[in-house]
């Protein structure tokens, strides 16, 4: 009977996947149709449509709707994914174009000498050290400044520190291709990037809002922080063209106050959590065996955060003009989180709790 069972579900299974590669097929399609009209590719409107519709089917199928919606988001990310790559793939591809990637051994290096070698653009690295057993198809150039204008693009993917001198470098060789950097933040380049405008360079300053990891840039953002030459802003918006990445611009000033606490208040909060738990007394696989959905989630995020590299961490956290603001924020909040458990403050407590409730919502209704 098991056996018979278990048969039958692996029929059912494959019917599933041949079912997924049909549905694939149909969005091949689609998309075809949507970049021969010249429509977007992506439907906000037409996804939640699906999905709503999903859970409807779901709910008289007696079927969790949660765990059909999973399903159907997964299916959209995979058909935004292939059309995302078509796009790119459908630009006419030329090599009669070239890119510099400083620092292009590490990791969001390596994204983006990929991200411009699928649009055509001959690629040449350099790092601090060559490494000749990397699998990377680009080729190094340590000798970069004695040919700078055979690039027609400069893209610096170091560490912060070290972008903000290679810059200062860049304003004395004055290249005529353009220059951007791919900082988290902007406030130690400022000195640097004025410098470079100065001498005449097109030169702006790029945030991707997404790890080196990412593939599909649906959902995903790119900061575009303009130091008065909107032409190489253009420039840089247009690589993204091709995609469905949100292109955002801010100024300097806007995005580092922002990002002090999008990424400082959110690693610090991070930090902070797995010190907490080090120091407690109790072993990781202890608590990781008593956990709860909250204390799960929130575990995944710190193990992330950890993983990270802390030498950039610590650039993002000191650098930044803003960054004592969302740090005194966040003391103040457990200060009063604090006092409010230690004088038995239920009201007070609750008012905090749909306080905070109210304030997230806002992103949800947007």
């Amino acid at each position: 009977m098991l056996d018979t069972l278990r048969l039958t579900l692996n029929e059912i299974d494959q019917s599933i996947v041949a079912l997924i590669a049909k549905r694939q097929s149909v969005v091949e399609q689609i998309g075809q149709t949507k970049r021969s009209s010249g429509l977007a590719t992506r439907d906000y409107g037409r996804e939640r449509q699906v999905l709503e519709n999903a859970r409807d089917h779901a709910e008289a199928a007696g079927v969790d709707p949660t765990l059909v919606e999973a399903v159907m988001s997964l299916l959209i990310d995979g058909s935004l994914q292939s059309q995302e790559q078509a796009n790119i793939a459908s630009t006419p591809q030329t090599t009669t174009q070239h890119a510099l990637i400083l620092g292009g051994d590490g990791k969001m290096g390596r994204w983006f000498a990929e991200f411009l070698s699928s649009q055509g653009y001959s690629i040449s690295i350099c790092d601090r050290e060559e490494d000749p057993s990397r699998s990377s198809p680009h080729g190094y150039d340590s000798q970069w400044r004695d040919h700078l204008n055979r690039y027609d693009i400069i893209a610096l993917a170091t560490p912060i520190q070290v972008t903000a001198q290679l810059l200062a470098e860049l304003a004395s060789l004055k290249p005529e291709g353009l220059v951007f950097d791919l900082c988290s933040l902007k406030s130690p380049l400022r000195q640097s990037l004025r410098q470079l405008a100065d001498a005449g360079c097109r030169v702006t300053s790029l945030h991707p809002m997404f790890g080196p990891s990412t593939r599909l840039l649906s959902g995903k953002h790119v900061i575009f922080v303009d130091v008065d030459h909107a032409d190489a802003t253009s420039q840089a918006r247009a690589l993204f063209d091709k995609t469905m990445v949100s292109r955002i611009d801010m100024s300097l000033e806007d995005h580092d106050r922002l990002v002090a606490y999008i990424l400082g208040l959110s690693h610090a909060i991070n930090i902070a959590f797995f010190t907490a738990l080090r120091e407690s007394g109790s072993d990781a696989a202890e608590l990781a065996r008593l956990s709860s959905t909250t204390f799960d989630a929130q575990l995944s995020i710190a193990q992330s955060v950890a993983s990270e590299n802390p030498y950039l961490y610590f650039e993002i956290q000191s650098l930044n003009d803003y960054r004592l603001a969302p740090l005194n924020a966040l003391n103040d909040a457990l200060a009063r989180l604090q006092h409010l458990i230690k004088t038995g403050d239920e009201a007070g407590f609750v008012k905090m709790m749909e306080s905070g409730n109210t304030y997230l919502r806002q992103r949800l209704e947007e």
